[in-house]
């Protein structure tokens, strides 16, 4: 029979009903459980109001309804809320799915203790169990448990989950995210004994100055059966660190009174109370000096005063010889919880893998285990393209080994806490996490941290989140949220995990937003968003500035960007009070429920509003194909780097040895092996394994290379020496000879370009427009001052600056062509859509041979602020679908982004080179290329040769074919390759969220002048 579900009225729009029937977080996996995943039945309400119907459809759970073709589809928004209200009501229009499914359980669950455990709904969660109201839940990113003991039959249970979009909830997970609908993490059940583990909380500390670790136990019993009994006893042990401990379960006592006695009739009072006694109340908290007797005394007053809870068992060990976690070694041990009953009998065993480290800040300076660690973090949020916010162990495993062989250390998990698996990862892979709450009132951030009627889901929300991952070693940070604005709430919720856990430091960033120096009630880290270099050296140099700096997100990553990386970071990495921090973020949210490979933005749904792109700005595509700017962060980030700056280097190079730094904080190098490779004019020569320097923490030290090594790199067709860095061990993320980063040593380069040969000059062929006219080219080389505007040119704060430039369209006038023996001088004005006029002048001279030289010279008129580029674009014939070059490489690189291109002879297909930003935009450059050749399939070549370094496009795609797509699923490749070959390229920035590209990367108006040659090999008969 289909019954509507019963509920208390409102209960999604009644922020202070934050759960009903919800047992208390805790940090336990029960292993006597039944799964439920699987297959549910399921029936979408347009309302949580409406009955059901009759019919019932099926779905996946865990799973969104949002990606499982149900009717109601996903929606994009950054700040807006999805729907027109105000809070705490949701919009009258509210999909509501039901969830049902029959189950049996083990004849013997029926006389244990059972609880369902749901891992996620979003956003209200209600539970009903054989027809019963097992309970509600809001918060859309922890569990909700039940009590469902009594209500199980053996077989032909029934279970419905009904899950409400949206509710009251919804204004505090604003996030910048897709709005999902459903169960989108694990159900199932466990048992335990009427008497039962409750919790576990683990303090294992370690100290770096004694080298000793030391471990507090806090085992929480409980029981279903009344009050606590005698007997029950706890015992601990941690394999191979520390033996067997037993203790008893401490139960509840009376209360006892204050009620003073008097002896009768004259009997002689005997004395009990030394005098003056209660005075060491006052003493002992004063820090007076008292004597041991006293202080004893004093501690057990407080004990009588102040009893320890009923059913927490403390076990405590010091000296310890444990081994430390870092992310660098994250060494890990076994922990074995065990409930003893009356009789001696195990009632209920846990194992948590726990890790010694102690996290503190001292100063300016956040340490662990001592040590000031560099933050080298992304964002992440709980992503996959074809499965939404639910993500499985086996993308979690692939995430992580992707970010530890790009040498990334810390995550914040944005903006809410990530699956549970995803932290037990991050333990065993080595991460550094800051752990955030779900909370994020984007849309109200003036109002809600202010409300009191939010205070409660404000508390809970950070409470719940810290008290499950409370004894996760990778967790150093605590998270309020992000963007909700500064309010009382913030202080509450901070003052709450300082007094559960004093152990990890908290941080709010709109705690420090309007005041780097203020907020310190909810962070003890300056932690901000975007700033600009020049504010973080105005903090690390005020004598004002009293935490660490570590920039909660930066290095905004939409579209092709991340320009200026390598700047920031040396500002980060060097300058004193600043610490590293978080790019924003680590993957494009591209959803495909499809599985065609065409990832969808906002609005690609039909939603409305949207906010469009800004959800697709990561390091790494949703598909997990790293972009080209995680390799910046690769080599920014490595454990190794280039001690001595490039002339310094260069000079080492002559002498056979190099000079380098161990960035890593704990590990010497022992852990790494290297070799190198000669870059030459031809390719690189053969790899060559080196003998590793050990090289402590931080310190410096020097790498001998082979004389012949040393030879070939101060050969005449040497381009650079690389050194591959690689690990020397298996790691859980990849196995020895993983590599971690490529440094470089380039030597100087020239190019000289061809002159005219003796006998009589042949003429230049030019059309009627003045341009080269050769059977070799599809379209002749001719000016080029516009790109296809990427997401950081686009952005509003630019304020159409490039656009206002008219550069988008140019009408091209001849003015003159002054011919000569062997030359042609052209000279035309290229004016733009709004008037501006540059001019162009080019000598091309034959060079003999089918080769031409160019010399070009640009006038970019005061009226321009500043254009896109300065170069030429040509096209091939059909078919010239392959690539040599000589510059950086192998992937796309930029002015403002090229730490991590290297200096080689390369090649590619043509197609390869292009870079699938999903808004078609300028993407695919090389940077720094002095010459290049392409080539079709009969053997025909079109070389290119240049007097200077230059930045390098070669495609099968205009521009204009960039700026009419929308995605880049609908380009279709023109059979010809489109070359661009600019002295001046405008850099990326990160001005869609954050600093634009620095002065120096930006392209003013004067004369630009430079020279290239071009050769036809192959062409005639």
């Amino acid at each position: 029979m289909n019954t509507a579900p019963r509920h208390p009225a409102a209960a999604w729009a009644s922020p202070g009903l934050l759960a009903t029937g919800r047992l208390a977080t805790h940090a336990l996996d029960h292993p006597d459980r039944v799964s439920l995943d699987g297959t549910w039945e399921f029936q979408l309400l347009p309302h949580p109001d409406a009955a059901p119907g009759e019919s019932w459809d099926t779905i996946d759970v865990p799973g969104a309804w949002t990606l499982q073709d149900k009717g109601d589809l996903p929606h994009y928004t950054n700040i807006v809320m999805p729907f027109e209200a105000e809070p705490p009501y949701p919009p009258a229009a509210n999909p509501t799915g039901m969830h049902r499914r029959r189950f049996d359980v083990p004849r013997g669950w029926l006389e244990r203790r059972t609880v369902l455990h749901v891992g996620a709904a979003e956003s209200v969660l209600l539970a009903r169990l054989n027809g019963h109201e097992v309970g509600i839940s809001k918060d859309s990113h922890l569990a909700a448990e039940f009590e469902v003991t009594g209500l199980l039959r053996e077989h032909g249970n029934e279970l419905v989950l009904t899950v409400v979009k949206y509710s009251d909830a919804s204004y505090v997970e604003d996030q910048d995210q897709w709005w999902h609908g459903g169960i989108t993490r694990s159900v199932h059940l466990y048992s335990t004994g009427p008497t039962y583990l409750e919790d576990v909380h683990v303090v294992a500390d370690f100290d770096a100055g004694t080298g000793s670790a030391s471990l507090r136990v806090d085992t929480h019993v409980a029981t279903d059966t009344g009050n606590l009994s005698d007997g029950w006893r706890v015992r601990v042990r941690v394999p191979g660190l520390l033996d067997a401990v037993e203790i008893p379960v401490p139960v509840a006592e009376p209360p006892r009174g204050m009620t003073p006695t008097f002896p009768a009739g004259d009997e002689i009072p005997q004395p009990m109370i030394p005098a003056d006694t209660l005075d060491l109340l006052s003493l002992r908290p004063a820090r007076a000096p008292l004597g041991e007797e006293e202080a004893a005394t004093a501690d057990q007053i407080q004990q009588v005063l102040f009893p320890p809870p009923p059913g927490v068992a403390v076990v405590r060990a010091s000296g310890l010889p444990a081994a430390p976690w870092s992310a660098e070694d994250p060494r890990r041990y076994g922990l074995e919880a065990e409930l003893l009953d009356p009789d001696g009998t195990v009632a209920e065993r846990t194992t948590l893998s726990i890790g010694f480290r102690r996290v503190e800040i001292r100063g300016r300076d956040l340490l662990v285990n001592g040590r000031r660690v560099l933050i080298q973090g992304v964002n992440r949020h709980d992503a996959d393209p074809h499965t939404g916010r639910t993500v499985g162990r086996e993308r979690m495993e692939r995430e992580l080994s992707l970010l530890k062989r790009f040498n990334v250390n810390a995550i914040r998990t944005s903006h809410y806490p990530n699956d549970p698996v995803f932290l037990e990862l991050c333990d065993t892979y080595g991460f550094y996490v800051v752990d955030e709450a779900d909370i994020e009132a984007h849309a109200y951030a003036s109002s809600l941290a202010h409300d009191l009627r939010y205070l409660p889901a404000f508390v809970d929300r950070v409470a719940r989140m810290v008290r499950r991952d409370k004894n996760h070693p990778s967790v150093i940070v605590w998270s309020l949220g992000n963007e909700s604005g500064y309010g009382p709430a913030h202080d509450a919720a901070a003052a709450w995990v300082r007094a559960f856990d004093p152990t990890r430091p908290v941080q709010y960033e709109a705690a420090i937003q309007p005041d780097w120096y203020a907020g310190h009630a909810a962070s003890d880290i300056v932690c901000p968003m975007y700033p600009v270099p020049a504010a973080l050296r105005a903090y690390s140099a005020s004598p004002d500035a009293d935490r660490p700096l570590i920039l909660c997100e930066f290095q905004y990553a939409q579209g092709n960007s991340n320009g200026g990386f390598d700047e920031v970071w040396r500002l980060l990495e060097s300058a004193p009070g600043l610490q590293g921090g978080f790019v924003w973020e680590m993957l494009d949210h591209g959803l495909d429920p499809d599985r065609d490979g065409r990832h969808r933005a906002g609005g690609d749904f039909g939603d409305q509003p949207h906010d469009g792109l800004a959800c697709i700005n990561g390091l790494v595509f949703p598909d997990l194909t790293p972009k080209p700017a995680l390799y910046e962060a690769r080599t920014l980030f490595a454990p190794l780097a280039l001690a001595a700056a490039s002339d310094r280097a260069r000079s080492d190079l002559q002498r056979g040895r190099l000079r380098l730094r161990n960035r890593q904080a704990f590990n010497d190098t022992t852990g790494l092996e290297l070799s190198a490779q000669v870059e030459t004019s031809t390719g690189p020569s053969r790899s060559v394994p080196l003998s590793c320097p050990v090289i402590g923490p931080g310190e410096e030290g020097v790498l001998a290379l082979p004389e012949t090594l040393r030879r070939a790199a101060t050969a005449t067709d040497a381009l650079a020496v690389t050194v591959i860095v690689a690990t020397a061990d298996d790691h859980p993320w990849g196995p020895a000879g993983t590599e971690l980063a490529r440094l470089q040593i380039s030597r100087p380069r020239s190019s000289a370009l061809g002159s005219a040969g003796a006998g009589v000059p042949a003429a230049v062929p030019l059309d009627t427009d003045g341009m080269l006219d050769h059977p070799g080219l599809g379209a002749a080389p001719e000016l080029s001052l516009w790109r296809a505007l990427t997401d950081n040119d686009a952005a509003g704060v630019l304020d159409h600056r490039l656009r206002r430039t008219g550069l988008f369209r140019t009408e091209r006038k001849l003015v003159s062509v002054t011919e000569g023996p062997g030359t042609a001088t052209v000279e035309a004005a290229f004016t733009a859509a709004f008037g501006q006029v540059v001019t162009h002048r080019r000598t091309i001279t034959a060079l003999g041979g089918d080769a031409f030289r160019f010399d070009e010279e640009v006038v970019l008129p005061d009226a321009f602020e500043e254009v896109p580029r300065v170069g030429l674009v040509l096209e091939t014939l059909p078919g010239f679908d392959r690539i040599a070059w000589t510059g950086l490489g192998p992937h796309e690189t930029y002015p403002d982004r090229r730490a991590s291109g290297l200096l080689g002879r390369w090649e590619s297909a043509v197609a390869d080179l292009a870079v699938p930003y999903l808004r078609p935009q300028e993407n695919g450059g090389r940077a720094e290329v002095t010459d290049l050749e392409l080539g079709d399939a009969a053997g025909r070549r079109l070389r290119l040769r240049t007097d200077r370094p230059v930045q390098m496009n070669a495609s099968h795609q205009r521009v204009s074919d960039l700026e009419s797509a929308e995605r880049v699923w609908q380009l279709t490749p023109r059979p010809q390759t489109v070359l661009h070959l600019d002295v001046a390229h405008r850099g990326l920035g990160t001005g869609a969220l954050g600093p634009d590209t620095a002065p120096r990367f930006r392209i003013r108006p004067g004369t630009y002048a430079w020279s290239w040659e071009l050769v036809f090999d192959g062409f005639r008969d």
